[in-house]
């Protein structure tokens, strides 16, 4: 069996709150990215690291990244599709609802690593409770300067929201 990565700290007390998370090594490699590497070096991290993505496919998520063009002055976005579509698939939602700055964490350092001054997080109406976690965890990222500009004084500016769906199974993307 896998190592346990992305929920490895699903069971420490009171994970959701940035101070929690902070104490157990959130946001470290995001300083990391941010302080002592390229848009470029992350990609190759992320590449090396054999990360891929959570859908059927599994397409490796450096790989995806290398294929994004950027043109200069052209604004880039990340979207996270939280929508969870599928009947049945929870994988999301737990993730948010535990964690919610493991996740803003990872949409800073991708949009780092894209040149994407703006992230979203698109989440299915029924789960708006789960919306309401991830603003207030936004909310704690904008007040330790973890969101906004200069980003731990490194020079990168980032807003990240998070866009409450209408609701219905299969809207398209």
């Amino acid at each position: 069996m896998g190592r346990k990565l992305l929920l490895a700290n699903d069971h420490i007390e009171g994970i959701r709150k940035l101070d929690v998370y902070r104490k157990h090594g959130g946001y470290s490699s995001l300083e990391k990215a941010l302080k002592t590497m390229t848009p470029e070096q992350v990609v190759e991290e992320v590449k090396a690291s054999g990360l891929r993505g959570r859908g059927g496919a599994g397409f490796p998520t450096g790989m995806k990244w290398s294929f994004i063009a950027k043109p200069a002055g052209v604004p880039r976005y990340v979207v996270c599709n939280a929508d969870e579509s599928e009947p049945g698939t929870f994988k999301d939602r737990y993730l948010m609802e535990r964690i919610p700055h493991l996740l803003i964490e990872g949409m800073i350092a991708s949009s780092f690593a894209l040149g994407a001054r703006t992230s979203f997080i698109y989440i299915r109406g029924e789960y708006f409770y789960v919306a309401r976690i991830l603003e207030q965890a936004i909310a704690e990222a904008y007040e330790a300067g973890l969101l906004g500009k200069n980003i731990m004084n490194s020079g990168f500016d980032h807003d990240c929201y998070v866009q409450v769906g209408a609701g219905a199974y299969i809207c398209g993307e």
